[in-house]
């Protein structure tokens, strides 16, 4: 017998509100995921060291990849094992992706002139230094 609605049949209530619970938990489940992925702070890609090098060219023009030397701005050679930026800021993917968007100190933004990926990329290679 149904506990549902008395029936001493097969119950097609029952399995309509068991499917209907099925459903409503999907869709909660889907919605929290969805709301949780859009709080997560977005992050550069992992990016391609060998794609970052030929970015890097545009780079070059100021700035040296093999060497300390000062060109119009710092050297690069060994960047990531450095303790502080030449702003005094430390460095880590979050300072050196800032410096690479907003520029600074002489240094042009590279936000609108390079794609995420190119600028993920970049920075991958940067890490190779």
């Amino acid at each position: 017998m149904c506990e549902w609605c008395g029936s001493k049949r097969n119950c097609r209530l029952l399995d309509m509100r068991l499917t209907r619970v099925v459903w409503m938990s999907v869709c909660v489940v889907t919605l929290a995921a969805v709301a949780i992925a859009g709080k997560k702070p977005s992050k550069p890609s992992s990016g391609d060291a060998a794609k970052g090098k030929t970015v890097f060219e545009q780079c070059s023009v100021c700035h040296n990849a093999t060497s300390l030397e000062k060109k119009v701005g710092p050297g690069l050679k060994g960047l990531f094992r450095r303790s502080k930026l030449a702003s005094g800021k430390p460095v880590n993917d979050e300072n050196v992706m800032a410096r690479i968007n907003t520029g600074g100190e002489g240094m042009p933004p590279f936000k609108d002139i390079l794609s995420d990926k190119e600028r993920a990329d970049l920075l991958a290679y940067l890490k190779t230094l």
